[in-house]
């Protein structure tokens, strides 16, 4: 059994406490870094207003690139552990913008 530890995380400013298995809190961390930085580019675009509007763009924008990222490794015929190197380094290029 993997024990959760229970993790603070801020998100936009505001302050979020999730439950995480100890094995997983640096992607956790890695993952709120990104949800971060995609919602303060949609605040700062000025074009959507409040924090659950940022939030939901920010996820259809997150999950675009995601989808559109699967699309392009399945059409090259790429094995399944290859696909989680690339979407590793290219979540790694994102989080050193």
């Amino acid at each position: 059994m993997v024990s959760k530890k229970g993790m603070d995380l801020k998100i936009l400013g505001k302050d979020y406490q999730v439950a995480c298995p100890e094995d997983q809190t640096h992607k956790l961390i890695d993952a709120a870094l990104m949800l971060d930085t995609k919602m303060k580019e949609i605040k700062a675009s000025g074009r959507v207003i409040g924090l659950e509007r940022i939030a939901v763009m920010a996820a259809l924008n997150l999950a675009h690139e995601l989808l559109s990222y699967k699309e392009l490794v399945d059409a090259q015929g790429i094995e399944a552990e290859q696909k989680l190197l690339l979407m590793c380094d290219k979540l790694e290029d994102v989080l050193t913008v």
